[in-house]
């Protein structure tokens, strides 16, 4: 048993359907930890100012996190690592990553220690609508944080060495473990040292996302170390093709960063609500949209930089086929069953009814940008494997402008205009709740994303070539398939009503779950109908039993 699991934790996965489904299923499982973590959150605590405190400290050492860290991820190294590795000069790559790795301990420890003292003074900016005391609580949650970024940018360096390994396995570990730090906060650490033991549970799970890293890395002799040899030229190098990423993720935390701080100031419990649909809403993303970019991003710098263009297109476009195949219907399906995801995840202890109405409302909001989401998560990797970091660097700028200025015209509007207040609150059934006003903020988010995705979508084709007309083909299957297939899901809630007892967990689980394969039976029955390629090759991927091939192992210099 041991050696089977060290077999999988040294595999090299090489295709792409491989890579995405390890890395689905990882993020599956990441997901269902990450739903149980809210579960707890929100039973302990419910919409309440705690979690809005908890959920604020977050947004600081994000930003540290996207901005700082950014220059290690994985988009911007892994280029560099793969043209290494392919010429066999595994001590350039060392010398690389030990460059990289002196230069952001440094970098990191440096801007903690500032922003340290500077805390206090940033907390107003980003929660004003937070009391007195509830700054000064905020203000140790954030420093506490503060290590978060530091831990999480050391295991994404590292990570980039296992990705371009193609070593997915201990890569698609890492998110379950950081989750698990976070479930030991709330059961573990809470009970003994109050509330500030659910953050210390957060820099937990980060340790835990670094540590698992270390062994695989160890045995392929890339473990890094400080040293005072630094390739300053390609620091520079790094620094320059990173910055235009960095750039666009620090405009789009910004972005959230405004919509956390609008939700301060109004309802108590509404960053918490925001947080929590937010999160719900994150788990198709993570499952489809991120797990088939980041198994298509080595493959993709590596054709791009041997030039084979065709391939890479073809890869891009591949992608993007089954990016829609599952976005689709999970977009349906959490539409149509918002009420019943939200209360069976979150709906207990201290998480009422008005709470779950208003979560799920505003997961339907969050929902109908998921397929956007995912085309903006594998365009972007495309661009970056190319190179070419300027385009999405625009568009994201552009975007994250519009989330923001929608944000306060939508508020503007939901605020002075019964018309428009009385049709959101209709559309979605809350009208009978306070704090609706929350609703605002994820309908920004989505437009902009939207936006996002389309100008992405339009760019993509004038700088590389246009996608080939099987890919709107298949959307339109994919697309009037899922429609059909939510049509099924809410005819199936509505008989079901009267066939369980909604009433209880149980029954709103039974209810959901049913309703859901009838809906996936329609979706997939369809697409048969339509004689859809994706369905097909979906199929035959799902059928191979990829953790039986040969595992690739390095050869005796070690990698």
């Amino acid at each position: 048993m041991v050696k089977k699991f060290l077999n999988i934790i040294h595999k090299e996965f090489s295709g792409l359907h491989e890579a995405a489904f390890l890395l689905a299923f990882s993020s599956l499982c990441s997901q269902l930890l990450a739903l149980l973590r809210d579960h707890l959150l929100a039973g302990t605590f419910g919409a309440s100012k705690t979690l809005d405190i908890y959920y604020a400290a977050f947004r600081l050492p994000d930003f540290v996190y996207v901005t700082i860290a950014s220059f290690v991820s994985v988009t911007v190294l892994i280029p560099f690592l793969i043209s290494k590795i392919e010429k066999k000069d595994y001590l350039a790559a060392r010398e690389f990553l030990n460059s990289i790795f002196t230069i952001f301990c440094l970098v990191m420890i440096a801007v903690s220690a500032i922003l340290y003292f500077f805390i206090p003074y940033l907390t107003k900016i980003l929660a004003p609508g937070f009391s007195p005391a509830d700054q000064l609580q905020l203000v140790t949650f954030t420093r506490i944080l503060l290590w978060s970024p530091f831990l999480l940018g050391l295991s994404n360096l590292l990570g980039s060495v296992t990705q371009s390994l193609r070593k997915f396995f201990v890569y698609a570990l890492s998110p379950l473990l950081y989750n698990i730090g976070i479930i030991v906060g709330v059961t573990l650490f809470y009970p003994v040292l109050g509330n500030v033991g659910l953050v210390w549970g957060v820099v937990l799970g980060a340790v835990l996302h670094l540590l698992i890293q270390l062994p695989v890395l160890w045995r392929q002799g890339f473990f890094p170390s400080l040293t005072r040899s630094i390739n300053w030229s390609v620091i520079g190098q790094v620094v320059m093709i990173s910055l235009p990423r960095t750039i666009t993720l620090a405009t789009s935390q910004l972005a959230t960063i405004v919509l956390i701080s609008m939700a301060s100031l109004m309802k108590t419990g509404s960053i918490a609500i925001f947080n929590f649909s937010f999160n719900l809403q994150s788990v198709p993303l993570s499952i489809v949209g991120v797990s088939y970019s980041v198994a298509a991003f080595p493959a993709l710098a590596k054709m791009f930089s041997s030039h084979d263009e065709e391939g890479y297109l073809a890869q891009v476009g591949n992608a993007i086929r089954h990016i829609f195949f599952w976005s689709f219907i999970f977009t349906v399906l959490f539409i149509v069953l918002r009420a019943q995801i939200v209360r069976v995840i979150l709906g207990a202890g201290h998480f009422n009814w008005g709470d779950t109405r208003l979560t799920a409302a505003c997961l339907a909001l969050f929902a109908i940008s998921i397929v956007a989401q995912s085309l903006c998560q594998l365009i972007i990797r495309a661009y970056y494997a190319a190179g070419k970091t300027l385009t999405p660097l625009i568009i994201n700028v552009v975007s994250a402008g519009i989330i923001v200025a929608l944000a306060f015209v939508l508020q503007y509007w939901f605020e002075t205009s019964v018309l428009f207040r009385y049709w959101l609150e209709e559309l979605l059934r809350v009208s009978d709740l306070p704090g609706t006003a929350i609703l605002i903020l994820p309908l920004a988010f989505s437009l902009g994303l939207i936006f996002n995705a389309l100008v992405h979508w339009v760019f993509f084709q004038i700088d590389f070539a246009r996608f080939p007309h099987a890919i709107i083909r298949s959307c339109r299957q994919i697309l009037s398939a899922a429609l059909l297939a939510g049509g099924g899901t809410y005819g199936a809630l509505n008989l079901l009503e009267s066939l369980v007892n909604i009433h209880t967990t149980l029954g709103i689980f039974l209810q959901g779950f049913l309703a859901g394969l009838v809906g996936l039976a329609v979706f997939v029955v369809i697409l048969f109908i339509f004689k859809n390629v994706e369905i097909e090759e979906v199929t035959y991927a799902l059928t191979q039993k990829f953790w039986k091939t040969r595992v690739v192992s390095s050869g005796p210099e070690g990698l």
